[in-house]
């Protein structure tokens, strides 16, 4: 027991709850790196791109693991920046138009796309029409893409940004002196007010994050069949 918890017989429940939200923000981290790595493969696969798959630096702090995911969104962004401007050159005025227009049904948008990316690609796919219209034909999307690389901006200039993710395995008292370096109530409770803070926003915009992905390779597969 450490001696500040005779001052604050509820400091270790506060360590407990360090714990726990630290193996949440671990988990959101861990499920962006997943499905960023689908993404990067869906793209590579059907939209001829070349972006390389990223790992979890186990060993780092989370401020470089958000970094790592953000510079992995903002290349697949270019990416989707280069299809974008093609379709705009290649289709008519009026059609590239019917590719933002929310209302318009997907089937429609898929059916525009497909008609020039055989002059992009080199070949035509229904996949690769759908993945063009999902990622940018869609508004939607792309502020769902957006909004996370801002909260992992916020989470790694934040307190929680230098700690490592590794010191999950450390025990709960290593795990709070790795992140606090002391136990004093105070810091305890600015540690959990920061991860609590920052996992409402990280949480929903990462599974918003992982809907659209997911909803982009379910309809790969649909087209593909």
């Amino acid at each position: 027991m450490a001696q500040s918890d005779f001052l604050y017989p509820e400091n270790p429940k506060r360590r407990q709850e360090v714990n726990r939200l630290h193996q949440q923000l671990l988990d959101c981290l861990s499920d962006s790196f997943d499905v960023t790595n689908k993404l990067t493969e869906v793209l590579n696969m059907h939209l001829g791109c070349r972006l390389a798959s990223i790992e979890m630096k186990r060993d780092g702090t989370i401020k470089e693991n958000c970094d790592i995911i953000i510079q992995a969104i903002m290349k697949i962004q270019k990416e989707l920046q280069k299809v974008d401007e093609a379709l705009k050159d290649k289709l008519e005025p009026t059609l590239y138009k019917k590719l933002q227009d929310i209302k318009e049904r997907e089937t429609e948008k898929i059916a525009i796309v497909q008609k020039v990316i055989s002059v992009i690609l080199g070949e035509a796919t229904s996949a690769a029409s759908a993945v063009a219209v999902k990622l940018v034909g869609s508004s939607v999307t792309t502020g769902i893409i957006n909004k996370l690389v801002t909260v992992l901006a916020q989470i790694g200039a934040s307190l929680l940004g230098s700690i490592g993710v590794a010191v999950l395995g450390l025990g709960i008292d290593m795990i709070v002196r790795a992140i606090l370096g002391a136990v004093e109530k105070t810091q305890l409770q600015a540690a959990i007010k920061s991860y609590e803070k920052h996992l409402v926003e990280f949480k929903s915009a990462s599974e918003k994050y992982n809907h659209a992905i997911t909803e982009v390779t379910n309809t790969v597969k649909h087209q593909m069949k």
